[in-house]
């Protein structure tokens, strides 16, 4: 049987910089992932992608904040699936415009995907994610009084919104993920860490204000598709202990039990690689399998054992 292999990857990653943000930018960098993973499609390898959506939420909550006076706010869930259906465009448009150069005959498909949490997560009484611009001290009151956002001081830096980031517990599509993936079609979902929904009491699904962690949802889907490979893609090669200090480690793998050990020893940052890694731990654990945490440009060398850092039980 082909091996499978979950891949996420950042919605920063399609943002080379600041003055590249356009959807042509986009398109390039979709292109970029395209090229780096069509090598472990070309050599069989089933592959379901998932990707972040931090910077296209806060740039579709701009367009919101400038059109207020003329249209609606959207609601957070509908910024999530608006760049759930943006960014999965353009990665079918990538991937099959590779496809056809290469030589590869393969459908490409995006699965606007639904992920429940419980409205019971402490999450919910703390929010703590940081989303959209920063902001003045007057818009901040603005949006507090008249659209309800829970907002902080960042730093000095100005004000920002925060918002709630509960757990993922059930992927409502995940039987449809299946079935594309039993026609052997390369799937895009749960972005942008899915679309947050709570159930209530007789199953009726509701959107809520909040975001999912893209890692963790993605561990979720990696879990329950009993995928061979979790593929966590970020900013660096390899996972290092003591970063950017003296004695500096690059890991070329790791056992869950060191993974676990680093963490207490406070290797990894709260706001970057620490969620990486226990969403990759979990999944490790769960599984058996093999988790990975590399660069984009080097996720198809790591899964051939060339580059990465592989966490192992």
């Amino acid at each position: 049987m082909n091996k499978l292999a979950v891949i996420a990857i950042g919605g920063n990653s399609l943002i080379k910089d600041r003055s590249r943000i356009a959807v042509k930018d986009h398109y390039n960098a979709c292109l970029e992932t395209a090229h780096n993973i069509s090598e472990l499609i070309a050599q069989g390898y089933k592959v379901v992608l998932t990707h972040g959506n931090g910077p296209q939420v806060g740039f579709v909550l701009r367009r919101c904040e400038i059109a207020r006076h003329e249209l609606p706010m959207l609601p957070l869930d509908s910024c999530v699936s608006n760049t759930q259906g943006g960014i999965g465009y353009l990665l079918q448009l990538a991937f099959d415009n590779v496809f056809r150069e290469i030589g590869i005959k393969k459908t490409v498909a995006t699965i606007i995907t639904q992920v429940v949490v419980s409205k019971d997560d402490p999450a919910f009484k703390n929010p703590s994610k940081p989303i959209g611009n920063f902001m003045e001290a007057r818009e901040a009151v603005l949006h507090q009084r008249e659209d309800g956002w829970q907002i902080i001081e960042d730093s000095g830096r100005g004000y920002r919104r925060v918002v709630p980031s509960p757990m993922p517990k059930e992927i409502i599509e995940i039987e449809a993920i299946k079935a594309l993936l039993e026609k052997d079609i390369l799937v895009i979902a749960v972005g942008g860490g899915g679309i947050p929904v709570c159930k209530d009491e007789n199953g009726i699904l509701k959107g809520v204000e909040a975001v999912v962690d893209k890692d963790y949802a993605s561990c979720l889907l990696a879990k329950e598709l009993k995928a061979d490979y979790f593929v966590v893609s970020t900013a660096v090669e390899k996972v290092s202990i003591n970063f950017k200090k003296p004695g500096e480690k690059k890991l070329d793998s790791m056992t869950v039990n060191e993974a676990q050990k680093y963490i207490s020893e406070g290797h990894f940052a709260a706001g970057s690689m620490l969620p990486k890694i226990k969403a990759v731990i979990d999944f490790v654990r769960t599984t058996n399998n093999i988790g990975i945490i590399t660069d984009p440009e080097n996720i198809s060398n790591a899964i051939l054992k060339k580059s990465g850092t592989r966490i192992i039980l």
